[in-house]
């Protein structure tokens, strides 16, 4: 079947070939009896996780060799849509081989980034993020399943979204992975907040010790600081020159620098801005920005704010740069 045939023609680009694929053709979707990991003198684990943010729901099976506690066999039933499918398909592939103990130790990021055809496209769209989200829970389970033990003793993770079960460490992986920007990013990413929001900001009917807001702010700080020092150690080895870097590089630079140095003044007063565009000459480097909000049209925009922008600019990045509002 085709992949427009499953998932419509405005969606071609939103999957990877590796999920499409997967979800006709998943390598490891099936079961295994229990009679017949006797026969081969091992032991059979079958644990069952159903999310109630999206209702999928997954069977996993582990056949374990009980002398290494190796995990030499393993399928998957899926009951929900076919990101799950092909979810469950990798999340069952990253076990087979691994110690039951090196097993729980898989993320739902080691999931989505194994879906991935390269490593810096999301292998699936924001609002289908959520069905990596299982195989951190199922697996867990079967682990308990085999030791013993109740699946929350393996939790090493800070759950910040109790309803999707999403921790704190998927959160700063996805904002720093995707860009994110706003709490609804995260909340199509990884269906985090998109239920009760408690875990949204304070003031829900349950009080949390991380929220989404919180937890934005401080990762986009702590990505301003590296691209910071990134910018910082590649000068001071005389890599690269502003002048030097590609558009992208240029413009994520200044980025970072109106985020660390300019915008919290901008927004204080109603207003912002963007960067429109970055040209190179032999002489300048002209940055177009847009004022936004109060900004748009305010007197000192032209003036005292334009010359404090580009002041900064040139201080950090480059003394050829001109800032040009249009």
């Amino acid at each position: 079947m085709a992949k427009s045939d499953i998932l419509g023609e405005s969606l071609w680009d939103a999957y990877s070939n590796k999920v499409t694929t997967l979800m006709n053709n998943p390598q490891h979707q099936g079961e295994i009896f229990e009679a017949e990991a006797e026969e081969r003198g091992n032991k059979l684990i079958v644990a069952d996780f159903g999310a109630e943010s999206c209702g999928d729901a997954v069977r996993l099976y582990w056949e374990i060799d009980p002398k290494t506690d190796k995990i030499v066999n393993s399928k998957f039933k899926s009951f929900g849509c076919g990101t799950a499918i092909a979810s469950s398909d990798v999340m069952t592939e990253l076990c087979i081989d691994k110690t039951v103990q090196e097993a729980v130790k898989i993320t739902n990021i080691d999931v989505e980034m194994a879906l991935r055809d390269t490593p810096d496209v999301p292998a699936v769209p924001p609002q289908k993020m959520h069905c990596s989200v299982m195989a951190y829970d199922v697996i867990k389970k079967a682990a308990g399943l085999y030791m013993g033990v109740d699946a929350e003793s393996f939790e090493e993770e800070i759950i910040v979204c109790e309803c999707a079960r999403v921790s704190l460490t998927t959160l700063q992986e996805v904002i720093k992975l995707n860009d994110l920007t706003t709490v609804e990013q995260i909340t199509d990413y990884t269906k985090a907040g998109g239920f009760c929001k408690s875990c949204i900001k304070p003031g829900g009917h349950e009080d949390r010790e991380y929220y989404l807001v919180d937890i934005l702010r401080d990762t986009r700080k702590e990505m301003d600081e590296e691209k910071m020092k990134a910018a910082a150690d590649a000068s001071a080895a005389g890599e690269s020159k502003f002048e030097d870097m590609t558009l992208v590089q240029q413009i994520k630079a200044v980025d970072a620098i109106i985020d660390e140095s300019i915008r919290q003044f901008l927004v204080m007063d109603g207003g912002d801005m963007e960067i429109i565009d970055i040209k190179t000459t032999e002489e300048n480097v002209d940055i177009y920005i847009r004022y936004l909000g109060a900004c748009n049209g305010c007197s000192s925009s032209s003036t005292g704010t334009l010359y404090a922008i580009e002041s900064t600019l040139k201080e950090k990045l480059s003394s050829n740069i001109r800032v040009l509002p249009i």
